[in-house]
């Protein structure tokens, strides 16, 4: 017999640590051609930051985003940004780049504003394109823009931004600190079938909602909340690692079983767009946090369709057999003491 059920968690999770240093640093430049390099030792690992990043350089100078150019990453040559992991990629450089092309924009505005002998405000740019507000004449492409303040007035427009977790020391007596400088915060709701014959667990769906600041490209957000989940379902019923001793017991990756495209859910997701009022650009992380309630909610889904509460990961279906076996032995003998 098949029995249906949901269950839901919640999660928290914070990024850009505040007990150490973070930091990353970014130069810019806006270039001949009227694009922009952007020099900073970011590490793309798979999940999307340089794109992010781009829009991000395209969004605070107004070139078009496939203008900007992400330089060499050797920190030899370019601001160091620390490492790639901790859901800080988007948070930490991602507000670096914002400020260091801040810092270069004011300093085009200002030359442009020379240029047009109007005020530095009125400086319009978008999409590859410069203008002055209000202004029907007084309209150039960013390409010619840069051309004329190098060619005429030797101007190269840079700019750098440095962007630091609010540092709070560690109290050598008692420990206390702030962490984290910024928390994720998340509810899913999953919904699993339980075959009461076999303890076999299929999770049918699983609706996510998470706080994930301002959102800088949706797309790619939801598929890390898509990722996080799918994790989080092998977490929940599959993986399972074992060692004796200090010494791993796990057979090897081709016995480690991990989900397939058969066993995915349909994912929901559910972006919460609140800015974080503590940063230049309200941006916050997903990398982790999307991961942490998954599995929790399909344990509490497994509990609300049979009755069983799973406290040993994976639930794989000897263990899910096992626990509706007791609850069948201690079922009889506490309908005896009532009687």
């Amino acid at each position: 017999m098949k029995k249906r059920g949901r269950g839901m968690a919640c999660g928290w999770y914070g990024i850009a640590r505040t007990a150490a240093m973070d930091r990353a640093a970014v130069w810019v430049e806006i270039d001949d051609g009227g694009t922009l390099k952007v020099a900073t030792g970011v590490t793309e690992i798979g999940e999307g930051v340089l794109t992010g990043l781009c829009q991000i350089a395209a969004e605070e100078t107004g070139v078009r985003p496939e203008d900007v150019v992400l330089a060499d990453n050797d920190t030899a040559r370019v601001p160091e940004a620390a490492h790639a992991g901790a859901t800080r990629m988007t948070y930490m450089i991602g507000n670096a780049v914002a400020l260091a092309c801040r810092e270069a924009f004011g300093k085009f505005a200002a030359a442009m504003a020379d240029l047009w002998q109007v005020s530095p405000a009125s400086i319009r740019a978008r999409a590859g394109e410069v203008w002055v507000a209000g202004s029907p004449s007084q309209r150039m492409s960013m390409e010619h823009a840069v051309h004329v303040l190098k060619k005429d007035r030797g101007i190269v427009i840079v700019g750098s931004g440095l962007f630091t977790s609010a540092h709070t020391a560690l109290d050598p007596e008692t420990g206390a600190a702030t962490p984290w400088q910024s928390y994720v915060f998340g509810t899913q709701i999953a919904e699993v079938e339980v075959d009461t014959d076999t303890g076999e667990v299929q999770v049918l769906g699983v609706w996510a909602a998470h706080d994930v600041g301002r959102v800088i490209n949706p797309q790619q957000v939801e598929g890390q909340i898509e990722g996080g989940v799918v994790m989080g379902v092998g977490h929940a019923l599959m993986e399972a690692y074992s060692q004796a001793a200090g010494h791993t017991t796990t057979p090897g990756l081709a016995k480690y079983i991990l989900p397939t495209t058969l066993d995915v859910p349909h994912v929901t997701s559910v972006l919460i767009d609140e800015p974080d009022p503590k940063t230049p650009l309200g941006v916050k992380g997903i990398g982790e946090p999307c991961l942490t309630p998954t599995a929790p909610a399909i344990v509490n889904a497994i509990h609300d369709a049979v009755g069983v509460r799973m406290t040993h990961l994976p639930a794989t279906p000897e263990r899910v057999l096992e626990a509706l076996r007791l609850k069948r032995a201690v079922q009889p003998r506490e309908q005896r003491k009532v009687a």
